[in-house]
C-alpha cells in the first residue's frame, strides 16, 4: 500500500477503534489492515498501537502519527478538490462536537441549509457538554463555551451572548421578583455544576455586586437545567441562546435586568498543531451568519 494510504488505514483504525471497523470502511479485508499497520509501524520503528482485550489504543507516537496523518490526508483531499476544479465544493465527512442544549437548538436545526450547499460533505455531529479529547474522539472541530482553560488548544472566538437571571412566571408569581443581587438570597436557585459557579458578579453603572447563590437542585447538564426551571422549581443564571425559545414564547422571563452579567463566550476549538480544513473553516464561517443574524 502506498505511504499516504497506509496513512488512511491507520487514521480509520485509530477514528473506529478496531482492524475490523476500519476494514469494512476501507472495504477491504481485516488481515490487509493488520498486515497495513505492522508495515507502517515497522518502517517507523515504532509502536503506534496498544492491543487489549478491550480495543486499540494509540500510543504517544501514535497519537502524534495520527494528528499529522489525518492533516495530510484532509490536505491531499483538498489538493484533489483544486485539481478537478471544485475548490469552492466541500466534501468528505466533518466530525463535529458540540454542547447538547445549544448543538440541539441552535446547530440541528440548521444543517439542512449547510449540506444543501455542500451535497458532497457528511456531517458526523457528537453532542456532549464534557470537553472531549478532539484527537482520541477523531473530532475535527469543537464548539466550546465559557473560559478556555487549556492554553494549548488552537480556538477562536465566534460569537458571545448574555447572560441572565431568568425563570418562569408562574414562579416569580408564587415567591417574589428579586430586583437586585442581595434578593437572590430569599430564592431557591438551580445550580449548573460543570463549568457554573454558587458566585454570580453583577455590574450596574460601574457598581459591581457579588452574591453566594444556594439552591437544593444542582444539575450537571444543561439539559436538566432547563427542565427544572421550566417546572418552576427555581430562578437560575444561563445564557440567552439556553433558553432562546421560551423567551422568545414569554415560557421564561428575565429579571433584574439593570444588572449585567459577564458575557458567555463561544469558540471555535481544533485539534492542538492542525490547519483547519476548508469544511472546517466554512462550517464556522456558517454558525457564526447563523448567531449574528
Amino acid at each position: 500500500m502506498d505511504r499516504l494510504g497506509s496513512m488512511e488505514t491507520f487514521v480509520y483504525v485509530v477514528e473506529t477503534g478496531s482492524f475490523s471497523a476500519a476494514a469494512r470502511r476501507l472495504n477491504i479485508g481485516q488481515p490487509a489492515v493488520s498486515k497495513t499497520i505492522a508495515q507502517l509501524e515497522s518502517r517507523l520503528a515504532v509502536r503506534l498501537l496498544l492491543r487489549s482485550t478491550r480495543g486499540l489504543t494509540p500510543t504517544e507516537a501514535g497519537l502524534a502519527f495520527f494528528e499529522r496523518a489525518k492533516r495530510a490526508i484532509e490536505e491531499a483531499d483538498e489538493a484533489d478538490n483544486a485539481a478537478r476544479g471544485c475548490a469552492d465544493g466541500l466534501s468528505g465527512n466533518l466530525r463535529i462536537c458540540a454542547p447538547v442544549t445549544f448543538g440541539r437548538l441552535h446547530i440541528v436545526p440548521h444543517l439542512g441549509p449547510f449540506l444543501e450547499q455542500n451535497p458532497a460533505l457528511d456531517i458526523d455531529l457528537m453532542l456532549d457538554d464534557r470537553n472531549v479529547n478532539l484527537v482520541e474522539e477523531g473530532v475535527d472541530i469543537a464548539l466550546r463555551m465559557g473560559v478556555l482553560n487549556d492554553s494549548g488548544l488552537t480556538a477562536r472566538k465566534i460569537a458571545e451572548c448574555r447572560r441572565m437571571v431568568l425563570g418562569t412566571p408562574a414562579y416569580f408569581e408564587k415567591h417574589g421578583e428579586p430586583t437586585c443581587p442581595a434578593d437572590l438570597r430569599k430564592h431557591q436557585a438551580i445550580l449548573y455544576t460543570l463549568g457554573g459557579s454558587a458566585s454570580w458578579q453583577f455590574n450596574k453603572a460601574g457598581e459591581e455586586q457579588s452574591v453566594n447563590i444556594s439552591g437544593r437542585i444542582r444539575v450537571n447538564a444543561a439539559e436538566g437545567l432547563r427542565e427544572a426551571v421550566l417546572a418552576h422549581q427555581g430562578l437560575t443564571m444561563a445564557s440567552q441562546w439556553m433558553f432562546a425559545p421560551e423567551l422568545a414564547d414569554g415560557s421564561v422571563r428575565e429579571v433584574m435586568k439593570d444588572w449585567a452579567l459577564p458575557n458567555l463566550d463561544l469558540w471555535a476549538v481544533f485539534p492542538t498543531g492542525r490547519m483547519a480544513s476548508a469544511k472546517a473553516r466554512a462550517f464556522v464561517e456558517y454558525v457564526q451568519g447563523l448567531l449574528a443574524g
